[in-house]
């Protein structure tokens, strides 16, 4: 795999001594239950909480329409979070599934309301296709809730099989999707 931003840059396993390369990943976060500015500020922090995960950039906040699920379920607050690490895609996904669940998620409504909901949009330029994993994210070329923010911090990303997150950004519809003054800030 040559998965990396810097393919000088690697991490040593501290348990192999195995070197892992340091790959750039974007995660996806929206809450539109409870206080949603709070969720998203908890997965920031719980997300970058491991010698793992440098944080890079968190974008603004923003505001946006339900896409499916149920009628009449609350706009959604969404950002995007980018780190540099070395952990694999599905050590990834399981981290966000266990930050969801740790912030009250639950899954008895397809696309519901959701306290915290956390994807993991690209990792690097690995591709994976799995049952329960697929990365890059299959709809984020669809989702202008992921596109726009994503393009304002890090909108050189250039996409497995898409291209560059601003050129995406550009192609999408934006509309109900509004940037807020609210913004996210890394653990001290």
């Amino acid at each position: 795999m040559t998965n990396v931003p810097n393919p000088n840059v690697v991490d040593a396993d501290t348990l192999t001594g195995d070197l892992r390369p340091l790959r750039r990943t974007a995660f996806a976060l929206g809450s539109n239950v409870g206080d949603r500015l709070d969720y998203l500020q908890a997965a920031v922090d719980t997300l970058t909480d491991s010698s793992e995960i440098v944080p890079v950039a968190v974008s603004p906040v923003y505001e946006s329409q339900p896409v499916g699920g149920p009628e009449d379920q609350p706009n959604f607050y969404n950002a995007v979070l980018v780190v540099d690490t070395t952990l694999s895609p599905r050590s990834l996904m399981e981290r966000a599934q266990s930050t969801e669940s740790a912030y009250g998620r639950t899954r008895e409504v397809p696309n519901g309301p959701r306290t915290l909901d956390i994807d993991v949009l690209a990792v690097g330029d690995v591709t994976a296709d799995d049952e329960d994993l697929t990365v890059p994210h299959p709809r984020l070329a669809e989702r202008a809730f992921v596109l726009i923010p994503w393009a304002d911090v890090d909108p050189d990303f250039h996409v497995p099989g898409l291209g560059r997150v601003i050129d995406l950004s550009s192609g999408v519809d934006a509309t109900g999707v509004r940037r807020l003054e609210e913004r996210l800030e890394f653990p001290s």
